[in-house]
């Protein structure tokens, strides 16, 4: 197949870039040529702007396209409009945070919304830097929404829409596994979020890139959430963190009651936790993304590879996590006397 991915070379784009070639299929990449423009030299790139100019991909034929990189509908609705007559398929890679209810989160679940006047405002960010999705805060999701419904209106009977929840592994701009990974190989005291057994669900990009050019062959529409496999603990998480790192690491478990009290900063300061009555969002069910082909490396073997690749980038400044006097302070708060 011939496949266009607009994006590309961040951390899902990537893996959907190597997930595509080693099916054999040709990728173009149309992006700004801003973010790793030596990485796939074998791969035809196209430069332009979704905001500004699209003619790159005027007068061209794809079997497929991703969308792996729109936050606010008007990018998306213009890509898919000018594409609309030269491609077959349209994959918009969306987000578990469309969701208007966490806790009514299957794929046919309300999704939010958002006034005229905040999706203005949304429209004139201009994205920079590899984590946009901060940008727009609280609108995250229903502008992931609105994006959807772009995509629909132009490619009506052709549109994919995956609905990822927590993306880990290697190459992953965010950091929070990546914090996990190495603090626990580090050793020594680690704080825990939480209670051990709070479900997880974390899904390596390479297992959702394949799943995702799978789908692509099989022409596959609709909706699908994705995330990670069931069974797996913050506890179990964390033991995988050890066994891949062999670190003697002890955990020493703070609740949540404690965190919120000492002012800890949920997803951010400490990633993967979030307070009991919004852990909903690690928790999202995927039965029918396993029932359509989904599966699962082991996440021992994704820690590993993503402290492999920590270490070969020389473990640079996380963007997430707590800063290691920051930990020790509430480590002695913990162990304190009488608390």
């Amino acid at each position: 197949m011939k496949i266009l991915i607009l994006g590309g070379t961040l951390f899902v784009g990537r893996h959907l870039v190597e997930a595509a070639l080693t099916r054999g299929h040709q990728v173009t990449l149309f992006n700004r040529g801003r973010q790793a423009p030596d990485l796939f030299p074998e791969v035809e790139r196209l430069t332009g702007d979704r905001r500004g100019d699209l003619g790159a991909l005027r007068g061209r034929r794809w079997d497929a396209v991703i969308d792996t990189a729109a936050y606010v509908p008007s990018v998306v609705q213009r890509a898919a409009r000018l594409l609309s007559s030269s491609v077959d398929h349209y994959t918009f890679i969306s987000t578990r945070s469309v969701y208007a209810d966490p806790a009514d989160s299957g794929e046919a679940g309300p999704v939010a919304t958002l006034t005229d006047d905040a999706l203005r405002a949304a429209e004139a960010i201009e994205p920079e830097g590899p984590s946009n999705a901060s940008l727009y805060g609280e609108h995250y999701g229903a502008l992931k929404a609105c994006c959807e419904r772009a995509a629909e209106e132009e490619m009506p009977g052709r549109l994919l829409v995956l609905r990822p929840g927590l993306i880990v592994g290697p190459f992953d701009p965010t950091d929070r596994f990546t914090y996990w990974v190495r603090r626990i190989a580090r050793g020594g005291d680690v704080l825990a979020p939480g209670r051990p057994e709070r479900p997880v669900r974390a899904l390596d990009a390479r297992d959702f890139a394949a799943w995702c050019v799978q789908r692509i062959e099989a022409r596959t529409t609709g909706v699908f959430n994705a995330a990670g496999a069931d069974g797996v603990t913050m506890q179990s998480l964390l033991d995988a963190c050890a066994r891949a790192s062999g670190s003697e690491a002890r955990f020493a478990w703070a609740s949540e009651a404690f965190l919120l009290a000492h002012g800890v900063t949920p997803w951010s300061e400490l990633p993967l936790w979030l307070p009991e009555k919004l852990n909903v969002f690690l928790e999202t069910g995927n039965a029918k993304a396993v029932s359509a082909g989904l599966t699962f490396r082991p996440l021992v073997e994704t820690v590993r590879d993503t402290l492999a690749w920590d270490r070969s980038r020389g473990e640079p400044a996380l963007r997430a996590g707590l800063a290691p006097l920051r930990e020790a302070e509430l480590l002695a708060a913990l162990a304190a006397p009488g608390r």
